[in-house]
């Protein structure tokens, strides 16, 4: 992903998320006929964890941060929920789903502790506005590995 950009790209849980919603895409672009519901579904959900983790991140009340950062908890364990259906029903192999659901407990993991921290730190810029808060997540910083799901 490259130089941060907005505070959300500098959130290990974030590119973590990118990261399985990348190689959910990989998985799903196979399935289809039977599968075609669970794919769609998985693929929104997958979707839905960044994008939550992005704009909670850009909340200014610890509320409406909080709100959001649930929900993308919400939608990872959503993920894993599909994942297992798919596996059940040879949708997925047993190697990319043990991987992925690996990935999936780290995401929640991250995000139930930024829930129950709530650290808030101000952005480090010129053009900051003091009043607009940011919230900081040290307890991010963990991010030891990357997806690497092959699928064939």
């Amino acid at each position: 992903m490259g130089e941060p950009i907005f505070d959300h790209d500098r959130l290990d849980v974030y590119r973590l998320s990118i990261n399985y919603v990348a190689s959910s895409f990989r998985i799903a672009k196979d399935l289809g006929g039977l599968h075609r519901h669970a794919r769609d579904q998985w693929l929104r959900a997958a979707q839905s964890i960044p994008l939550n983790i992005a704009e909670g991140n850009g909340k200014r009340s610890l509320k409406d941060r909080n709100r959001h950062l649930d929900i993308a908890r919400g939608s990872t364990l959503e993920c894993a929920a599909i994942q297992d259906i798919l596996a059940a029903t040879d949708g997925i192999d047993d190697e990319s789903h043990g991987k992925l659901k690996r990935v999936l407990k780290r995401i929640v993991s991250m995000l139930t502790r930024l829930i129950a921290r709530g650290n808030v730190a101000r952005e480090d810029s010129a053009e900051y506005n003091a009043d607009a808060e940011y919230e900081y997540r040290d307890a991010e910083y963990e991010y030891e590995y990357e997806i690497q799901t092959k699928t064939q």
